[in-house]
């Protein structure tokens, strides 16, 4: 049985105001609810959330769509997140937005375009014992990332404000998530990535669903129990509803955000 190790993490507001967009690009309406975004072959790949097809959208780097692909068979409960290691991509249908829902899973396909089969992990939270409606929901996750053997997902904690951590493994199955720490955010986490070259973990945030932040950590590691420090950068967009981060690099990101009452899906390009 895995150990399970406790992050203790304190969280420093750190605003810097040295952000900018250096691109801003419209999305195609057809993938008005993206959510995750994931960068494979040259191909940004996103997908609509809650209850839309199974489809994966592949987009290059001008926001237009090259292929769908649709899962056939796969149900989109509430897609959230996009991860992947050299094999597979990994689709998170973790959404929970009221702790009501017993059938979260991880989607594992291969990153081979012709492919629609698929297997499934299945898990749930061992900490959750009730499922009834819940407005400040605990087991809500929109955060989802590959290191090394295992996933980690990243819980969008509406009550206490933080973000809990859960390992499972890559191996379709059924399983109890295993939780290995938690991250005091000071908000609620939208989106997740992680860069296995640098270390580097990106999360994105927000408080009240006004403004979005982009949550930046250097050196994570799910097995290091010392403190971190969290940069914390306001993303200058406006009221929108930034839903997924792909890590550039250290200092540069790719965001999404869904289409607002008066606007359109966003791809935006943001330096720090």
């Amino acid at each position: 049985m895995d150990k399970i190790v406790y992050l203790f993490i304190i969280f420093i507001s750190n605003f810097t105001f040295s952000q900018h967009i250096l691109e801003e690009i419209t999305l195609p309406i057809i993938i008005n609810e993206t959510s995750g975004l994931e960068y494979d072959n040259d191909h940004l790949i996103t997908f609509n959330d809650s209850g839309n097809h199974p489809v994966l959208f592949y987009l290059n780097i001008k926001g237009k769509v090259i292929r769908a692909r649709n899962i056939k068979n796969a149900k989109n409960n509430d897609w959230e997140d996009i991860t992947m290691d050299d094999e597979y991509l990994y689709i998170g249908d973790i959404g929970n937005n009221y702790d009501t829902r017993k059938n979260l899973s991880i989607i594992k396909i291969h990153k081979n375009k012709n492919s629609d089969s698929f297997e499934l992990i299945n898990f749930n939270y061992p900490e959750q014992k009730l499922f009834n409606y819940r407005k400040l929901s605990m087991f809500d996750a929109e955060g989802l990332i590959s290191i090394d053997d295992h996933l980690l997902i990243f819980t969008k904690n509406r009550a206490k404000k933080t973000t809990d951590i859960y390992k499972l493994p890559k191996i379709p199955g059924t399983y109890n998530a295993i939780k290995i720490g938690s991250i005091n955010t000071e908000s609620i986490i939208t989106g997740a990535d992680f860069d296995k070259k640098t270390n580097l973990l990106a999360l994105t945030s927000t408080i009240n669903f006004n403004k979005y932040y982009l949550l930046i950590i250097d050196s994570f590691s799910p097995k290091k129990k010392n403190k971190y420090n969290i940069k914390k950068y306001e993303i200058p967009v406006g009221t929108t509803q930034i839903e997924a981060v792909k890590i550039i690099n250290s200092s540069t990101f790719w965001l999404s955000s869904e289409d607002e009452i008066n606007g359109r899906p966003k791809l935006y390009k943001i330096k720090i």
